[in-house]
């Protein structure tokens, strides 16, 4: 792929200074149609080898451009806030909003290329990031994002010459470090790797951008025209108006209508003094759990799903009640903010994922793309069939850097919730739960059961498993929440301590 970019390109700075007034302004108009169409964000990721002028591109494009509309994220060593959350976490966070451009001077191709060169990973682990990363690229294409990925490329000995004038320059010296050398040293190993990378992630919906970076003014007017060309191209395109098909099979309904969720038996039940004792022991083990020697290795992430009425918040609060409050946070989700409507779907619960040694417990979650979003027609089909594929990727993520991910269905039975509703209108301290859009939800209860059995099925894998918790029994549904969260921690810490 770096053929084409050890041609020697030059661009005089005579040209340069014809082109780049032209270049600035035309940037400056794209970059406020963007903000004012608002229906895409730009990502640009600025990659390549060292000494072949990213980082003064960087400055050059934020000198060209508004500062209010471009966000700028320089990405070195992970910082301990960030290692201990999976290595995509500190990106999410770096995603622009809709009507912006951000600018990813290192990215998420950095740590694989590097731990690859120093063999500190394995080819199948490179292999595995690839099919990440592509996976996530195309996440963001599906979502509208424009991304632009520019590799700045120099031979060997272009880049030894370009090295060595920077080290030599007192005004530039500065610049050099011996990590620069030390990497300089292994560039064909560099090269074979970044090759490999570049090849199998340039997409149809993310290509690659190879540019020659030996000269200055030629990769600027190079970056500077394809983001303008690229800008244009997208701005120009009408907004899509009819209704996104999924281009897959149609999910097929059991022949006899038999469905996960109707082999639960909500009759079981259990007795009050029963429950109370064993509450109190599952609280205490739960709380010996937090304090083992391995647990500050881990995280716990707990999904909380159910019908409306099914004890979610009443199962959350017996497990809050046997931990240190330093070491949890329970996440209530509702409809997205404007912030979060400018965000990829995930990134509204990407922002919330615990440090090591926490707990985070959603009341309602990303899942709501696969119930609420589909029943109620607010998000297209193509987009809700994807988003089984897509959450799986970030549960994957999350249980592979050490998190225990447990997902409850809470179930009751639709007299059971009748009987519920009515009951919150009655008591002052509960009238608060209870809505219209509650009442109205209930006229779908079909619906939303076989969109539930449907997630359950796609979406129920062995590193962050659904447990169906039988709930017209409260009492019973909260002991069998605690017994399952306990035996997932003692079965990632190795027992009690």
């Amino acid at each position: 792929m770096f053929e084409s970019a050890e041609l020697g390109h030059e661009l005089s700075k005579g040209e340069f200074r014809k082109v780049e007034p032209r270049l600035r302004a035309d940037l400056l108009d794209a970059q406020y149609a963007l903000s004012q169409d608002g229906r895409f964000p730009v990502i640009v990721l600025i990659s390549g080898v060292r000494g072949a002028g990213k980082g003064e591109t960087v400055n050059l494009l934020n000198e060209w451009m508004d500062p209010r509309h471009i966000f700028t994220s320089a990405f070195d060593k992970p910082t301990d806030e960030e290692r201990e959350r999976p290595p995509m976490w500190r990106f999410w966070r770096a995603l622009p909003p809709k009507g912006k451009i951000g600018m990813l001077f290192g990215s998420w191709y950095t740590g694989p290329i590097i731990d690859r060169v120093f063999k500190r990973s394995r080819p199948a682990d490179l292999v595995r990031s690839i099919d990440e990363i592509n996976r996530f690229e195309k996440m963001l294409a599906d979502d509208g994002a424009l991304i632009l990925k520019f590799w700045f490329h120099l031979s060997k000995k272009r880049q030894k010459k370009r090295l060595k004038a920077l080290a030599d320059d007192p005004e530039t010296s500065w610049k050099i470090t011996k990590r620069d050398w030390d990497f300089f040293k292994l560039y064909d190993r560099f090269y074979a790797v970044s090759e490999e990378a570049l090849r199998e992630t340039s997409t149809a919906w993310a290509p690659w951008i190879v540019v020659e970076g030996s000269d200055p003014e030629y990769r600027a007017v190079t970056v500077g025209r394809t983001l303008l060309e690229a800008m244009h191209r997208r701005l120009a395109a009408p907004p899509e108006r009819r209704a996104k098909k999924s281009d897959a099979a149609p999910l097929v309904r059991p022949v006899d209508n038999l469905q996960i969720i109707d082999t639960l038996d909500l009759s079981v039940s259990l007795a009050r003094d029963k429950y109370r004792a064993a509450l109190r022991k599952r609280q205490r083990e739960l709380a010996l759990l937090t304090r083992h020697p391995k647990f500050n290795r881990h995280t716990v992430v707990a999904v909380f799903e159910g019908m409306d009425a099914a004890g979610k918040g009443g199962a959350i609060r017996r497990i809050t009640a046997a931990l240190d409050a330093r070491l949890y946070r329970v996440i209530p989700i509702a409809a997205p903010s404007d912030e979060e409507r400018v965000q990829p779907y995930l990134w509204r619960f990407w922002r919330h994922v615990p440090r090591a040694g926490r707990f985070t417990m959603y009341d309602r979650s990303w899942y709501g793309r696969v119930l609420v979003e589909r029943v109620e027609g607010f998000a297209q089909e193509a987009d809700w069939m994807r988003a089984y594929a897509e959450i799986n990727d970030f549960e994957e993520q999350l249980a592979r850097h050490g998190a225990v991910v447990i997902k409850y269905w809470l179930q009751i039975s639709k007299s059971e919730q009748h009987k519920r509703f009515k009951l919150r209108e009655k008591t002052r301290h509960k009238q608060f739960k209870i809505t219209p859009e509650d009442w109205r939800n209930r006229e779908k209860w079909n619906a939303y059961q076989v969109a539930a059995a449907d997630m359950i099925e796609r979406t129920g894998t062995a590193q962050a498993p659904w447990v169906m918790v039988e709930s017209n029994d409260k009492y019973w549904a909260r002991v069998k929440v605690l017994d399952s969260l306990v035996e997932a921690l003692e079965a990632r810490l190795g027992g009690r301590s």
